[in-house]
């Protein structure tokens, strides 16, 4: 199976640290967050990872080329010259990558650890068993998010993906999910949230997903940064 991380963010909530670094950069423990995904996707057994990229991109190219032999996969670069295409536009604009075949989407500042592992066999053995999948997302109760300022984003009954008003969400998306290209048909847009196809999906009820049972742990803010080093990663 392929991946794609999306790295192309500015990673703006983490500054001053991301003024002059690009968020997937940032140490956690001994790792950056972009090394600790690349090793997550090793460890599972990925062949082919993609990465976009676009703010600070000649940083994190640098980085890659230094660290890709240290992977039992290959590496494609997809670069966002003309400017940031977001979440959805970006997997669009790799889309070439991954012919017809599912493959993983994963956002690199999620901690993840060997624990995701077991749930991602589990992601994907629940993929093939539905009939009509074409997106499934791991999702997580935001009680087991470190970060509490999270409210919420969906609700999840027997697999299938809900929205309502944040009060009433009970589960927050892990940055994990398995994906085909055919979710992608018909758009036009090139700028544009993975959101929108989300939410396409949602009103068509093909939208899917599986609840994680660890513990959420993502830089999403400088404070959360440093609390998350703080409790988890000093020496």
């Amino acid at each position: 199976m392929k991946a794609m991380i999306l790295s192309a963010g500015f990673g703006s909530r983490l500054k001053p640290l991301t003024l002059d670094q690009p968020k997937p950069l940032l140490k956690i423990g001994n790792e950056t967050l972009l090394s600790n995904t690349l090793k997550f996707l090793d460890n599972y057994g990925i062949d082919h990872v993609v990465i976009n990229v676009h703010y600070l991109s000649e940083k994190i190219i640098n980085y890659i080329n230094g660290i890709k032999l240290n992977f039992n996969f290959n590496i494609t670069v997809v670069e966002e010259k003309a400017g940031i295409l977001d979440t959805g536009g970006g997997v669009l604009n790799a889309i070439q990558h991954f012919s017809n075949e599912k493959f993983l989407v994963i956002n690199p500042d999620t901690i993840w650890n060997a624990n995701y592992l077991y749930e991602l066999k589990s992601l994907e053995k629940l993929f093939t068993s539905i009939l009509d999948s074409k997106c499934l997302m791991l999702v997580v109760d935001k009680d087991k998010s470190f970060d509490k300022s999270f409210k919420g984003d969906f609700n999840l009954k027997k697999n299938l993906i809900t929205r309502s008003e944040a009060s009433k969400s009970k589960y927050i998306f892990t940055g994990l999910q398995l994906v085909k290209p055919e979710i992608f048909y018909g758009v036009n847009s090139k700028v544009f949230s993975i959101n929108k196809i989300w939410d396409q999906l949602i009103s068509n009820k093909q939208l899917y997903g599986m609840e994680s049972k660890i513990n959420f742990l993502h830089v999403s803010t400088l404070r959360i940064y440093k609390d998350l080093i703080k409790q988890y990663f000093k020496h």
